[in-house]
């Protein structure tokens, strides 16, 4: 089984949107994490995100506000394609987009940080006990 097609069994043919439901962002969380499992996908992430945000700032500081696109442009056009080539999954902002921005900035805070390996901890265990 490729990859791919163990990650499709994991979430559902449809991907997270499939109807992957979550009571609350605690329990989100774990999903969301495991979503990034490989760390080639959050330092991908890691690094559209803060690339994006350093050309807001500039366009916020410099007065040019259609710079200020490039924090979505930037972080979600290199974020989603890691998913897709990286991870083989499908992004979990699909199905959960205000839970997945938060949790894009507690991975990103958690990197920064150098708690990768406690990422790398939480989504194997997530994995490890669904399936996969």
């Amino acid at each position: 089984m490729t990859d791919r097609e163990s990650n499709q069994e994991r979430e559902g043919e449809a991907g997270p949107a499939s109807g992957r439901r979550f009571g609350s962002y605690e329990e989100f969380w774990p999903y969301y994490v495991a979503m990034h499992s490989k760390a080639a996908t959050r330092w991908v992430h890691l690094t559209g995100t803060l690339t994006g945000l350093a050309v807001s700032a500039y366009g916020a500081l410099r007065g040019r506000p259609k710079l200020l696109l490039a924090l979505p442009l930037i972080g979600y056009g290199t974020a989603w394609p890691a998913h897709f080539l990286i991870e083989c999954n499908n992004p979990a902002t699909f199905g959960h987009p205000a839970w997945s921005l938060r949790g894009d900035a507690q991975m990103i805070r958690m990197m920064l940080k150098g708690r990768d390996a406690e990422l790398a901890e939480i989504a194997e265990k997530w994995l490890a006990g669904h399936g996969s």
